[in-house]
């Protein structure tokens, strides 16, 4: 199997599985139907893990741009394959997504919500508040970078790593995840995203595009801020990378502080 494929086969499992529990829990007529955020946490992060267990010996199972961008930021991957793999994810992420739609076809008309349906895709805030939103994205994704590097500095029996990252996305999801439905991967968001917008689904109304760049951007500046911000501790390295995402998140958290004080007047 080639790295392409791998990427695009370990997204599109992440996508069945991961989409999969969101449309569990929120269609009507399924048997998961309501059962809550620690069903869909879990099933998340098992998607995760079955998706590294598929790939991660082909490709390193990054099945997130925002882990390849930040990869490659701190020299530990190779700029040149790049867009290969987010091309490979983006693709994978939009075949899972039609087929949960597929998978669960009967439901969309059981399902009078638009906006229910277009939650089994892709995120969206529970207060709506645009720097607020990014930073909830920011940083569950530097917890997410930042937490790939440190689980993989350490040793662990082989074949348990994947579990281990697993646990990973499940703390992220229960203790960080309720602001935003923590995307932390542009693929996760975008490509399903799409899938929405092209997929004759029943009573389907807006794709939402004007968050969709939220889910893009703060993982990708939170995933280079993990990164070295990792390797600034970890390892005694700094870049402009580190500097530059310093920057930009300081930025970030002033203009959420602002947009939040605005709202009180």
């Amino acid at each position: 199997m080639s790295t392409f494929l791998a990427e695009f086969f370990g997204t599109m499992v992440l996508i069945i599985l991961g989409g999969g529990v969101c449309a569990g829990v929120a269609l009507k007529k399924t048997g998961s139907n309501d059962s809550g955020w620690i069903v869909i946490t879990m099933g998340w992060a098992l998607a995760v893990t079955l998706a590294v267990y598929a790939v991660g010996s082909i490709s390193g199972a990054h099945i997130n741009p925002a882990v390849t961008l930040s990869l490659a930021a701190v020299g530990e991957f190779d700029w040149a394959q790049v867009p290969s793999y987010i091309l490979a994810q983006m693709l994978g992420a939009m075949v899972g997504a039609a087929i949960v739609w597929l998978h669960y076809l009967p439901h969309w008309k059981a399902t009078e919500d638009p906006g229910t349906k277009l939650g089994v895709f892709s995120t969206g805030p529970s207060i709506p508040s645009r720097w607020a939103n990014l930073l909830s994205e920011l940083i569950g994704t530097f917890i997410l970078i930042a937490g790939l590097l440190f689980i993989g500095a350490n040793k662990f029996t082989e074949g348990l790593n994947p579990l281990i990252v697993g646990a990973l996305i499940a703390a992220i999801g229960i203790s960080l995840g309720g602001t935003t439905g923590y995307a932390i991967n542009p693929a996760r968001d975008l490509g399903p995203r799409i899938a929405h917008a092209i997929l004759p689904i029943s009573g389907k109304g807006s794709s939402n595009w004007s968050y969709a760049p939220i889910p893009v951007v703060g993982p990708i500046l939170g995933g280079f801020l993990g990164a070295t911000v990792y390797q600034w501790l970890f390892l005694g390295q700094t870049s402009l990378w580190l500097w530059g995402s310093l920057a930009l998140t300081a930025g970030v958290i002033g203009l959420a502080i602002n947009e939040d004080s605005s709202t009180d007047k």
